[in-house]
């Protein structure tokens, strides 16, 4: 209530547009770097691990083999059901290989889920 006092009070002073314009400018700003990020992640399975990137400053790959995971989770959270959205999360005995795949489809991820699980069990046998 109190910044639409101030807007009405200030609605002829220069400072008024010239705080609008910077809100715009920042808005646009965020939905390019959002933009951004979200293409930053990416996953490809090959024959015998996982590789998933992600990072827009600083890159980040990530190889997982299938034979080192202990067991892979699919989680989504409100704001991901919310955009039918959910994360793929693969856990493996060092704490730092740990890599998950944010911003599938709940089908895909039960379908990735799936398909890392089965895979993680046919090469743990040959171990």
């Amino acid at each position: 209530m109190g910044a639409l006092v101030v807007g009405w009070v200030l609605a002829d002073h220069w400072l008024f547009g010239a705080g609008v314009g910077l809100v715009l400018l920042f808005g646009l700003w965020r939905a390019i770097v959002i933009g951004r990020a979200v293409r930053a992640w990416g996953y490809a399975e090959r024959d015998r691990d996982l590789l998933v990137r992600h990072g827009l400053l600083v890159r980040r790959l990530s190889i997982v083999p299938y034979a080192r995971m202990q067991f892979v989770d699919v989680t989504a959270g409100p704001l991901e059901r919310s955009f039918d959205l959910a994360t793929v999360q693969l856990h493996t005995a060092a704490a730092a290989s740990d890599a998950k795949v944010p911003g599938l489809r709940p089908a895909e991820a039960s379908r990735l889920r799936d398909r890392l699980t089965a895979l993680g069990a046919d090469r743990a046998e040959g171990l």
